[in-house]
């Protein structure tokens, strides 16, 4: 069974920061690329970082770039999200997500979801 946990949200303050976790499971995901997607209340879900599984290529939406960082430990097989500078406007429950054989996709095609966790800014 594949599995993708996230962990790790929660509340903080305005300019406070955050490590999101997503352990996977039930498979290897060389090859796969793995992104990050937040959804606000009331917002349309949207892209927020993503990375090969290999590391070696990452891309990040306009409004986290310069302050969220995604990384892999591959041999934890987790994939983390950094996120330094919080900002009211990062409220969401954020999403980890991956797809076979495709990298750097801001598109919401992907083949596994986690089920998310919630991050809180307060200002």
């Amino acid at each position: 069974q594949v599995q993708l946990v996230e962990s790790g949200g929660g509340l903080v303050q305005a300019g406070g920061s955050l490590r999101l976790s997503c352990a996977t499971s039930g498979r290897a995901f060389s090859g796969f690329g793995m992104a990050w997607f937040r959804q606000a209340p009331g917002k349309e879900r949207e892209f927020v970082a993503t990375i090969s599984w290999s590391g070696g290529s990452t891309d990040y939406a306009d409004s986290v770039n310069g302050r969220f960082t995604i990384s892999i430990d591959d041999a934890k097989n987790t994939v983390y999200l950094q996120m330094n500078g919080l900002e009211a406007e990062d409220t969401a429950v954020y999403y980890c997500a991956a797809r076979e054989g495709v990298v750097n996709s801001r598109r919401m095609a992907y083949d596994y979801w986690g089920q998310g966790t919630q991050v809180t800014v307060s200002s």
